[in-house]
């Protein structure tokens, strides 16, 4: 196999226009078998395989840098870049990240993992090599989802007003996660001219080719006007007026034409955008026909393309099909998402009122100024968005939303540890950023009938509140009965204890009881307070159950830098108590890929860990009583 000699990507140029084609069919096949058994992102990456062929047979990678854009469409990268061997181990804990990773190795230039960056990156790239009298290209490839972020265009505004010597490939599929959306989305629409110009100009060139003592000759007399050709088809303008000098649309799927291009755009002085149009999923039919669906996937069976296990319920689709009952009585509520309806679960909501669902593509600051635009007017906005991506969004929530007091709901989907996506995706910073804001209601359900009753009372409080939750109902363990009506600010009380007292949020509730029991065999009486809101705290609560006690102990899915833990200490600082207090939550580093049983286990938050803490912490109390 052409695969197992590519050990990097200069052994690329010893091989043929022929061979390289047979090179991207076997990184197609390598990239479907280990996604098919591990999960992962798969139609993203299976339509630049070509596109990423041609980059590393024209360029000189380590030399001339390449960004990726968020990292959907690093797989074949890894592979052309001396990663073969270790390919099995995508995703896995010990493994090879599913995400450009500098540390990983020298051939990816920029770290990333999330959406629109890539320009700017590249351009801090390219500025230093300038700066330091560099002579290495710098390449970036952006998908065109990525382009409904306005990063994108600050990126491109610098680096075309500067001249900056530099190439922007844009990967245009028509797709980011979901269908594109937007004004922008159309004029790509019109640039790729329902792939008029690419077929006259392909319907030309076979033509010629059959015909070689005179087409060769005419073929290159048509080649000097292809600029008068295009401006038939292409207006490229909005790039042009950017300050870049516009090349395409070509076909990413076309070698010879992608290796020719790239070689002249090396030659070029200033900055370039190469648009080129590829296939999502290409090369694999259940990936071309379901795009969205094959974006992310769960290991499934190559032959069919249907799932080895049986699709999880998401705590998104509960979310949805609870706003949906609500909206059915209340013109007021609407759901808001960026680029995420599916991954959200608000596609249930948009089936079933669509003028009240709005996906803004990935512009997260944009969705949430537009809700509290909305709200300023009487609409009751829930914004539906994943945790790590709300991290974008803070000066909006801060300034546009809690400044003004105003009543948008934030759904903050895959809180907590998030498994193989890795440290880029960890949703254990939202309830240090948010606690910072004054005014926010921030909640967390310990289980998907608390989930449901926080979405409910969150439709008549009129004020800032965030509810987050993990992908996965199965995440949030068994449900806990209780007959205790949820009020905000009310903690709930599941057991008393004489020695222990346990403040558990969100997902660590089920695993602080479970941790109990454990204490309890071993002596220990643990008492479980299910902490419910993070703020406002419940200091009534707080204060009894802290008192009489030998240890307090905070466990939440987050840092402990800012997190709840940290509350409760300040609360019970301006409260004298003195009950000796520790705080468990996620470790000061960033937690790498791993599935989320076994990142839990390696933040000591599994319920084991939580006992075994609990039990050294008292033995030390112990010895400083005696």
């Amino acid at each position: 196999m052409l695969i197992e000699q590519i050990h990097e990507p200069a052994d690329l140029k010893k091989l043929s226009v022929k061979q390289l084609k047979q090179l991207c069919e076997e990184l197609r096949a390598e990239i479907i078998n280990v996604v098919s058994e591990h999960g992962g992102h798969l139609a993203s990456n299976l339509g630049v395989v070509e596109l990423t062929v041609a980059i590393h047979y024209v360029f000189d990678a380590p030399e001339d840098k390449l960004v990726l854009d968020v990292g959907h469409q690093s797989y074949a990268h890894k592979l052309l870049t001396g990663r073969f061997q270790a390919f099995h181990t995508l995703r896995q804990k010990g493994g090879i990240s599913g995400f450009p990773q500098q540390e990983e190795s020298e051939y990816d230039a920029f770290t990333a993992g999330h959406a629109s960056t890539a320009i700017s990156a590249a351009l801090g790239l390219a500025r230093t090599r300038d700066i330091m009298r560099g002579e290495y290209d710098v390449v970036t490839v952006v998908g065109d989802g990525a382009l409904t972020g306005g990063m994108c265009y600050e990126a491109l505004n610098d680096a075309g007003q500067s001249n900056t010597r530099m190439i922007v490939i844009l990967n245009d599929n028509d797709m980011s996660i979901a269908p594109n959306v937007g004004a922008l989305s159309r004029y790509l629409t019109r640039l790729r001219q329902s792939k008029g110009y690419i077929a006259v100009k392909h319907g030309v060139r076979d033509r010629l080719e059959k015909h070689p003592k005179v087409g060769a000759p005419l073929y290159r007399l048509l080649y000097r006007f292809r600029n008068t050709i295009r401006s038939i088809f292409v207006d490229d303008k909005f790039f042009s007026a950017l300050g870049f000098k516009y090349i395409g649309p070509v076909d990413g799927h076309d070698l010879r034409s992608l290796i020719r291009v790239l070689k002249r755009a090396r030659s070029y002085d200033e900055p370039q955008l190469i648009h080129v149009v590829t296939q999502k999923g290409r090369g694999y039919e259940p990936a071309e026909e379901h795009p969205v669906t094959f974006h992310g996937v769960a290991p499934f069976y190559v032959e069919s393309g249907s799932r080895k296990q049986a699709g999880e319920t998401t705590s998104g689709k509960i979310v949805a099909r609870q706003l949906v009952e609500m909206a059915d009585n209340d013109i007021r509520i609407c759901a808001v998402t960026a680029a995420m309806p599916m991954g959200t679960g608000m596609d249930v909501f948009k089936q079933a009122h669509p003028e009240r669902c709005f996906d803004v593509g990935i512009a997260e600051e944009h969705a949430v100024t537009m809700a509290a635009g909305m709200a300023s007017q009487g609409m009751k906005p829930y914004v539906a968005v994943y945790s790590t991506f709300l991290q974008r969004a803070y000066d909006q929530i801060m300034v546009d939303v809690c400044r003004n007091a105003l009543p948008v709901t934030f759904l903050i989907d895959r809180a907590g540890l998030v498994g193989e996506d890795g440290e880029t995706h960890q949703g254990v910073f939202d309830l240090s950023y948010l606690r910072s804001i004054p005014g926010m209601v921030i909640a967390a359900p310990r289980d998907v009938r608390d989930l449901k009753k926080l979405v409910e009372i969150s439709q008549d409080y009129d004020g800032p509140m965030a509810i987050r939750y993990p992908k996965s109902c199965e995440d949030m363990g068994p449900g806990i009965q209780s007959q205790q009506r949820v009020s905000i600010g009310e903690w709930e009380l599941l057991s008393d204890g004489r020695d222990v007292m346990i403040f558990a949020v969100g997902r660590m509730v089920p695993l602080a009881m479970q941790a109990a029991i454990e204490l309890m065999g071993k002596g220990v009486s643990a008492g479980v307070v299910d902490a419910r809101f993070v703020a406002p705290m419940d200091a009534d609560m707080l204060r009894r159950k802290a008192v009489g006690v030998r240890l307090v102990v905070t466990v939440e899915e987050n840092v402990l830098a800012g997190g709840f833990g940290e509350g409760v200490l300040e609360a019970l600082s301006d409260m004298g108590v003195s009950t000796p207090a520790m705080t468990l939550g996620v470790p000061d580093r960033f937690i790498a890929q791993a599935s989320v049983a076994e990142q839990t286990l390696e933040c000591g938050l599994d319920a084991y860990s939580i006992a075994r803490r609990i039990r050294e912490r008292l033995a030390k109390i112990g010895e400083a009583g005696t």
